[in-house]
């Protein structure tokens, strides 16, 4: 801590020790809020200068952001959840008024009042009770630069909250996508359950996991990286509509679509297959998009889009026909796959046979996927979970949502054959014991589950942070994730960084 900043903190405990001894509580237990100050603002809009209503009476609280105090008034700004109002005190009508010059921008307070329009036509609370509820021992970022530095806006993310009017919007937006699509999935009867964060086989994808130690058991165990396999299980012991919407952790890289901790969803629903689940999430999808943005038709990054059904459709192996030069044979013969990437793309040496497909594919075809688009028939090979397709050879019933260049969401028609899925989970060890530390693990009680039997199903994954990102125009995943993963560094107080000279700040 600065030295300046220490003096700072210095006189605002001396403040708080003058409001003490006017008789104030230092750190009261409640205070009787009665609205916000959107109720005062959407209730008295296009009013006359002037005017006031003093029989109607508010109480708010919240955090003082602008003080002004001249002669025998004062005005301030006052920001709670909703927004921010004006604040007046007045010296002949406000008890302990000698009180206000020991308040300190940043304080939460709470005031009671009636409304009236200044000369200048600004709504304003006139306060005829006050008390401050909180002393802030440290100053505000700067109210005319706000908190621009990146890395201080997501290591404190409170202070880019208290600050940013367009960031509590964002995660307000993210909170209603998310309760729309379980009030969605509700209303067609699937029932939302909870499977394990900590399990003994990380499965139901391919990535690499966070490992972990449980002390009692004696045991290593993996956080999740997806929710597949137990909501299967599910299925197996008898429900046929069921989802979970939760966080899953893979080890792997951070970008601006990555973070290693993230929301998905995932759903499994008996008796149909992956045409069904399409149909459910074109629906699901353009009543979103209406819901959130007012139309199916709207902008992201600039581009303009259309999320109404039906969604294009694109097929893998046609598509990478299509837009990779060159590839003149079938990319699923994995021998000569090779051969045509280690001569055009040696930095991809070290990258699996099977997984050429897939950098193929992001390389030369997600780019183009603006508007929602199913990218369907994957390769068998690099889908180890779904059914093989009822007449293509080599491909399975599968598909992917991609928008804006990238997945949005993952579904198949789900393999429920248990002596296939051995085979597969065999050949997934073979690659683990090869060396790929993504690959499968042979999850034995999965296995197990599904010889008993489970119906014919589809199932849906959907990356919920990437969905919002789109859906609030951010082009960073850590925008939409109210504390994204970040490296840890020698501590630095959090009101030094947000002290920071603007000029010295990053955009």
């Amino acid at each position: 801590m600065s030295q300046e900043l220490h003096e700072q903190t210095v006189a605002r405990l001396k403040n708080q020790k003058a409001l003490i001894e006017m008789g104030f509580e230092a750190y009261p237990y409640t205070y009787p809020q009665t609205h916000h100050s959107q109720d005062i603002l959407k209730k008295y809009t296009e009013v006359e200068p002037g005017q006031q209503w003093p029989e109607d009476t508010y109480a708010l609280a919240g955090r003082l952001t602008n003080l002004r105090v001249m002669g025998g008034a004062a005005f301030g700004d006052l920001q709670d959840e909703k927004g921010k109002v004006q604040i007046y005190f007045n010296k002949k009508e406000v008890p302990h008024f000698a009180a206000v010059k020991h308040l300190d921008l940043g304080d939460i307070v709470g005031v009671k009042g009636y409304p009236f329009v200044t000369k200048t036509g600004q709504v304003t609370l006139h306060v005829t009770e006050w008390q401050p509820l909180l002393k802030s021992l440290h100053p505000l970022p700067s109210s005319y630069y706000g908190l621009q530095n990146i890395e201080t806006r997501y290591r404190q993310r409170y202070l880019d909250l208290m600050v940013n009017q367009d960031v509590r919007e964002t995660f307000k937006l993210r909170s209603r996508i998310v309760r729309f699509i379980r009030n969605f999935l509700d209303d067609r009867d699937f029932m939302e359950v909870e499977g394990p964060t900590i399990q003994a086989i990380a499965g139901g994808t391919e990535a690499k996991p966070f490992v972990t130690h449980h002390n009692a058991l004696s045991h290593d165990f993996f956080l999740r990286i997806a929710l597949e396999l137990h909501l299967k299980r599910l299925l197996v012991g008898g429900f046929e509509r069921v989802y979970e919407i939760g966080r899953v952790y893979r080890n792997e890289g951070i970008d601006q679509t990555h973070n290693p901790e993230f929301t998905m969803l995932e759903l499994y629903w008996a008796y149909v297959d992956y045409e069904d689940i399409m149909k459910l999430v074109e629906e699901l999808f353009s009543a979103l998009a209406v819901a959130v943005k007012g139309s199916t038709e709207f902008e992201i990054y600039g581009q303009q889009v259309n999320w109404s059904a039906p969604f294009a459709r694109v097929d893998y192996v046609g598509s990478l026909r299509e837009k990779v030069p060159d590839l003149d044979f079938d990319p699923l013969d994995l021998p000569k796959l090779r051969e045509f990437c280690d001569a055009r793309y040696p930095q991809w040496k070290k990258v699996p046979d099977y997984k050429l497909l897939d950098k193929l594919f992001g390389e030369y075809v997600e780019p183009g996927l603006v508007n929602p688009t199913f990218v369907i028939h994957h390769p068998l090979v690099i889908s180890p979970l779904a059914k093989k397709h009822r007449s293509l050879e080599g491909v399975t019933e599968r598909f992917e949502l991609f928008g804006m260049g990238f997945e949005l969401a993952n579904a198949f028609s789900e393999l429920n054959d248990a002596l296939d899925q051995r085979q597969r989970f065999e050949s997934q060890t073979q690659r683990r014991e090869a060396g790929d530390d993504e690959a499968h693990e042979q999850d034995e009680d999965f296995l197990t589950a599904l010889e008993y039997g489970m119906p014919p199903a589809g199932g849906l994954g959907i990356g919920i942070d990437r969905l919002v990102m789109l859906l609030t125009d951010k082009e960073s995943i850590r925008d939409v994730l109210l504390f994204p993963l970040m490296k840890p560094e020698k501590h630095k107080a959090a009101h030094e960084e947000a002290s920071q000279d603007p000029s010295e700040e990053q955009g």
